[in-house]
């Protein structure tokens, strides 16, 4: 498996409706509870704008600057317009995150990377397991029991506090670098 980081990153691989974001929205405040730090990549594949139409940060980007920082006393943002449409490139995502505060990062998509995993499914979805074909899932959360062998670890879907211990077990497992 890569390391694309010295942080310890964990992905959520699932087809579209499985409940990717709905996971980690439940996920976040119980990995917070236990101090971890942690970021969050998630891949879209469809087209984004966090910044709104008629704001200034907005208008100065549309205006030409390739890149606007907009900063307040609690947050910043920066948005870059690529000079060509490209699919964004994991290693690249997570120097851009700066890891070297961070605990874990969370990583929503490039289900196709060789990474650890953990897959989601819903059996009533009719979509086929993942795990099959991709060495990297380190486990299995399902709404339902399986119907094919699998040594993975298989957790509860519906129950974020065994998910959360799940990784925080596995993260506590890796070797750090010191």
């Amino acid at each position: 498996m890569r390391q694309f980081s010295s942080t310890p990153l964990i992905g959520f691989a699932a087809y579209s409706g499985t409940g990717k974001t709905t996971l980690l929205r439940q996920l976040i405040p119980l990995l917070r509870e236990s101090s971890i730090n942690l970021g969050v990549i998630k891949h879209a594949h469809h087209e984004v704008d966090v910044d709104q139409p008629g704001k200034d940060s907005y208008e100065l980007r549309k205006a030409g600057a390739g890149r606007v920082l907009l900063a307040t006393s609690k947050h910043w943002a920066l948005m870059v317009d690529e000079a060509e449409a490209k699919e964004p490139e994991l290693p690249e995502l997570l120097e851009r995150l700066d890891c070297s505060s961070l605990d874990l990062v969370l990583v929503e998509g490039f289900r196709h990377l060789q990474f650890p995993k953990i897959e989601l499914h819903r059996p009533a979805l009719g979509k086929p397991l993942l795990f099959t074909g991709d060495s990297s899932v380190i486990a299995i959360a399902s709404d339902a029991p399986i119907d094919q062998p699998c040594n993975l670890p298989q957790l509860d879907l519906n129950n974020p506090q065994e998910i959360a211990q799940f990784v925080k077990d596995y993260c506590e497992a890796i070797p750090r670098a010191d």
